[in-house]
């Protein structure tokens, strides 16, 4: 199956960059390009695309309110992942992207192997940032969201059942899938598994989103600690 990729910046040599990298690969082909969200938006009317790389700091349209309109709709089968690509390790551009529903995010500067196996993964439905720059991104933003107030945020967080709410706290706290069946000694298959249910439980996309959320209701504060 061949992964169609759109390439969103307002720089044209990065985007010539990328193009040169994905189409040295045989999975993968740049089947769009825009300059900015607006034209984003305008090209995704007419053409399919799986994965879209997207900058954040572009002229009349930015990569956040692009990936917000991109993303309405939650898991519409069919609609584009987008991979946020940023300049800066902690952009608050980026937070914003991934509270919008970006699947992930990497810096502009990642090694080719990288890029490519990030947007692999995005299309398999997973996320691409990695536990530990996701909780120092939150670390870092948290002041911005919300305060968390007396009554759950979510009433959907009172459907979990005591094992998924162990595990989404683990996941908050930036452990990967490996760590978290070894702390709780089961097989790497059922912390998946589990995972999957409190995605689905959510309504959440993957397990970035899982993860704001869990700062958004308190579940977790910043540092990483369970409420």
């Amino acid at each position: 199956m061949t992964i169609r990729v759109m390439l969103v910046d307002d720089q044209v040599l990065l985007r010539t960059g990328f193009r040169m990298v994905l189409a040295a690969q045989p999975d993968m082909e740049v089947v769009a390009e825009a300059g900015n969200g607006v034209e984003a938006l305008e090209v995704l009317r007419a053409t399919q695309v799986d994965v879209i790389l997207m900058d954040v700091r572009m002229p009349q349209l930015d990569g956040v309110e692009a990936t917000r309109r991109i993303c309405e709709g939650g898991q519409k089968e069919g609609a584009p992942k987008v991979l946020i690509l940023t300049t800066f390790d902690l952009d608050e551009y980026a937070f914003s992207a991934l509270k919008a529903g970006a699947s992930g995010f990497m810096l502009k500067d990642v090694p080719p192997g990288d890029l490519l196996a990030a947007i692999r993964a995005v299309q398999s439905g997973d996320a691409v940032v990695a536990p530990s720059t996701t909780r120092r991104l939150l670390d870092r933003f948290t002041p911005m969201l919300p305060a968390a107030s007396a009554e759950p945020a979510r009433p959907e967080l009172e459907r979990l059942t005591d094992r998924e709410r162990e595990v989404l706290l683990l996941v908050a706290q930036g452990l990967s899938n490996g760590e978290i069946a070894a702390r709780l000694v089961l097989s790497e298959a059922t912390v998946k598994t589990h995972v999957g249910r409190i995605l689905a439980k959510l309504g959440l996309r993957d397990r970035v989103q899982a993860v704001v959320l869990a700062y958004e209701t308190g579940l977790v504060r910043a540092g990483g600690a369970g409420a």
